[in-house]
């Protein structure tokens, strides 16, 4: 009974490690994630960066979202996970803007998702300062206020900066996915909102294990 008792453990562990090796080898680059070249600059050389581009506007980040959010609550503490939004037209940068505003003021745990689902659920156009400084109000933030933030030199700074980002990042469609400065996930690539995240993980373990060399 022992030995029958091992040899499934055995074969057991064979299973795993093959599966484990077939996944790894199933993401490869060129075909399920972009090797950013040159790789850009992280906050913090000593954490692994992950970045989601995205736009306010776009359904499919609408779609992504309810995945996305409480998989970044699974992160370990060596990875950084911060949202950066696209800015390939004015449209855009009006959310853009809303978006470094909301971070400013401290609401955007209350207001992100929340206005993806005034403008794709509820379909509301949020694409003018006075119906956002409505839209904030409603999170708490003096109208004023919220005009006054939009139009700051921290916000114009923060918008300019996405922009340089983003195109550095060679990002030409969201949502996206920035690995470390240095893999770009999209989800034509991945096909799935479920397999992004999974070429993430699998890449952030790629980092790790960079990192600990």
């Amino acid at each position: 009974m022992r030995k029958l008792i091992l040899l499934i453990t055995v074969c057991l562990l064979s299973y795993a490690a093959q599966a484990l090796s077939a996944e790894t080898v199933a993401y490869q680059a060129g075909q399920h994630y972009r090797v950013i070249t040159p790789s850009q600059p992280t906050n913090d050389p000593a954490r692994i960066e992950v970045v989601e581009i995205f736009w306010y506007g776009c359904p499919h980040c609408y779609h992504f979202e309810p995945s996305l959010g409480p998989w970044t609550k699974t992160l370990a503490k060596d990875v950084e996970f911060y949202r950066l939004p696209a800015v390939f037209s004015e449209a855009w940068e009006v959310h853009a803007r809303a978006y470094f505003s909301a971070e400013i003021l401290d609401v955007l745990d209350s207001s992100h998702s929340a206005l993806f689902h005034v403008m794709h659920a509820e379909r509301k156009k949020m694409n003018t300062l006075d119906k956002l400084a409505d839209f904030y109000a409603e999170h708490g933030v003096e109208q004023t206020l919220f005009k006054k933030t939009y139009h700051s030199f921290v916000v114009n700074t923060k918008v300019a900066r996405a922009k340089e980002m983003v195109g550095r990042y060679g990002v030409e469609g969201v949502p996206a996915v920035i690995v470390n400065g240095q893999y770009l996930i999209t989800g034509a690539m991945a096909k799935s909102y479920e397999n992004m995240l999974k070429i993430t993980d699998f890449l952030i373990e790629k980092e790790r294990a960079a990192l600990k060399k």
